[in-house]
C-alpha cells in the first residue's frame, strides 16, 4: 500500500472516513478499517485510563467499568466539559484525541482536508484548530463542505460525466435529497474559464424507507421505488445529465430497481459512500500543489468571492494579468505574500474584475519615492491580507535587491473596497 501524506478527512456527528493519496497509483484511496465498510463510528471508549475509538470503542461497551461517549462532535462545538468515571474532559479535546488515534498510521501529513454536511465559521475554527493541535501547518488545513468535495471529486473524473450537469442522490432511513452540479452564467467574460457551483434542488421525507432499511420489508419496498422515480423524474425534467452518484446509507438495500432504470436512461450512475473523502483528498492535493489545471472550472457558492484582483507582471516570460486574489476563495484564507522585481515604473495598476457586474475596476498605486533603479534591480514584496470580507488591504513594500541596494524602507498600502458575499453569489444564474 503506498500510503501518502496528503488525507481527506470526511466527519459528521456519526462517522469519520479517511481517504489518502496513493503513493503509487497518484489517486485516492480510502483507508480500510475491517468488514465491509470505510465508516470509523464517532465514538470514544474509557477504560482504566485508556481510551479507544471507533469499532473498537463499540466492542468495549459490554465491559463493565468502561463508559463509551458518543455525540462527541455536537459537544465539540458547544465547547462542553464532560463528565466521565469521576474525570472532567473537554469535548474538544475528545475530539482531537479521536482525530489523532483515527491518523496514528500516517507519519507524515503534509495536506489535510476536512469536509462536513454543512460549513460554519465554528466548524472551520474548529478543525482548523484540531489540525494544529496534532501539529499539522495551519496553510496545511483546509475545511470544506459536502457539496465543495462532490465537485471537486467530479473534477478529476472524465469530463464526459460532467459535461453536462451532474446529479448526486443522497439517502438515509427517511429522507432522499437531490443535488446537482451545474454550470454558472457569469457577467464577466473570460477566456476559457468555466464557473460551476452545487445546488440541493430537492428534498423529499419518505416514511417508506424507514421498513425498507435496514430490513427490506417487500411492500414498502416497491411503495418507496414508485416515490423514488417520480422524484428522479422531477429532479430531471428538462435537465441535460452526463452522470449519476448514489450515497447514503440508504440505498445499501436494493429495494428501488424502477427508479436505477430510470437513472440509468442515457446517463452513467454510480454508487458509493467514499466520494467525499476522496473529493477532499483531491483538494488537498491541489492546495499542496499550489496550482489548478487550465481545464478546471472554478468551485462558487455562497462563501466564496466572486471579486478577482489582479496584477500585470510577467511569469515565465509570459505577460499577462496575474490573479492576487482569485475567484472562488475565501477571504478569510486570501491572505498571501509574493515578492516581485520591478520594472521602471512611478505607479502599478490593479485590476478588479466582478463576476456578478461583469465590470472591471481599475486602481492605481503611486510609487512617488521610491528610488530610481535600472530595470528590475528593485524587489518589491507585496501583500495581501483581509481584514473583512469586504475590505482587502495590498501593501507594497522595497525589500531591497542583495548587498547591492539595502531596502529603503519605502512601503506604500492600498486598500480596495469589495462587495463581499453578501447577495452576490444568488445574483448568478
Amino acid at each position: 500500500m503506498g500510503q501518502g501524506s496528503i488525507i481527506g478527512y470526511d466527519i459528521n456527528s456519526k462517522i469519520c472516513q479517511i481517504s489518502y493519496d496513493n503513493k503509487d497509483t497518484l489517486e485516492p484511496e480510502t483507508l480500510e478499517t475491517g468488514g465491509d465498510s470505510h465508516q470509523i463510528p464517532l465514538v470514544m471508549n474509557y477504560y482504566k485510563d485508556e481510551w479507544t475509538y471507533g469499532r473498537n470503542a463499540v466492542r468495549m461497551n459490554t465491559v463493565r467499568g468502561s463508559v463509551t461517549v458518543t455525540d462527541i462532535w455536537e459537544s465539540a462545538l458547544k465547547k462542553e466539559r464532560l463528565q466521565i468515571a469521576g474525570r472532567e474532559f473537554e469535548a474538544v479535546w475528545l475530539l482531537a484525541e479521536f482525530i489523532r488515534q483515527t491518523l496514528q498510521d500516517f507519519q507524515v501529513i503534509d495536506s489535510l482536508t476536512f469536509t462536513v454536511p454543512e460549513m460554519s465559521e465554528d466548524i472551520r475554527y474548529l478543525l482548523k484548530g484540531i489540525g494544529q493541535r496534532l501539529g499539522i501547518r495551519k496553510d496545511a488545513i483546509y475545511v470544506q463542505d459536502y457539496k465543495e468535495s462532490f465537485c471537486h471529486y467530479m473534477f478529476n473524473q472524465p469530463k464526459e460525466l460532467w459535461q453536462y450537469e451532474a446529479a448526486l442522490f443522497y439517502c438515509d432511513q427517511d429522507v432522499i435529497r437531490a443535488y446537482m452540479l451545474r454550470e454558472l452564467k457569469t457577467g464577466f467574460r473570460t477566456g476559457k474559464e468555466r464557473f460551476v457551483t452545487v445546488d440541493k434542488v430537492a428534498e423529499a421525507q419518505m416514511e417508506e424507507l424507514e421498513s425498507v432499511y435496514p430490513v427490506l420489508n417487500v411492500d414498502k419496498a416497491k411503495a418507496a421505488d414508485e416515490h423514488f422515480k417520480h422524484f428522479i423524474q422531477s429532479v430531471f425534467d428538462k435537465k441535460l445529465v452526463s452522470s449519476v452518484f448514489l450515497t447514503g446509507d440508504g440505498f445499501e438495500n436494493n429495494w428501488y430497481p424502477n427508479s436505477l432504470r430510470v437513472l440509468c436512461n442515457g446517463r452513467r450512475a454510480f454508487m458509493g459512500n467514499n466520494l467525499y473523502s476522496k473529493g477532499a483528498c483531491y483538494t488537498a492535493r491541489r492546495r499542496l500543489e499550489d496550482s489548478t489545471p487550465e481545464e478546471e472550472p472554478v468551485y462558487l457558492d455562497e462563501t466564496k468571492m466572486t471579486e478577482q484582483i489582479c496584477l500585470k507582471m510577467r511569469v515565465r516570460g509570459e505577460e499577462g494579468w496575474y490573479p492576487l486574489v482569485p475567484w472562488g476563495a475565501h477571504w478569510y484564507e486570501a491572505d498571501r505574500q509574493i515578492e516581485v522585481l520591478l520594472e521602471d515604473t512611478e505607479d502599478i495598476e490593479i485590476h478588479v474584475e466582478s463576476l456578478v457586474t461583469g465590470k472591471l475596476r481599475v486602481e492605481t498605486v503611486s510609487f512617488d519615492g521610491l528610488p530610481d533603479r535600472k530595470n528590475y534591480a528593485l524587489r518589491l514584496k507585496i501583500q495581501t491580507r483581509f481584514s473583512d470580507e469586504r475590505t482587502c488591504h495590498i501593501i507594497f513594500e522595497d525589500v531591497g535587491f542583495g548587498e547591492f541596494f539595502p531596502s529603503t524602507g519605502f512601503s506604500v498600502e492600498k486598500v480596495i473596497e469589495l462587495g463581499g458575499s453578501n447577495g452576490q453569489f444568488n445574483s448568478l444564474s
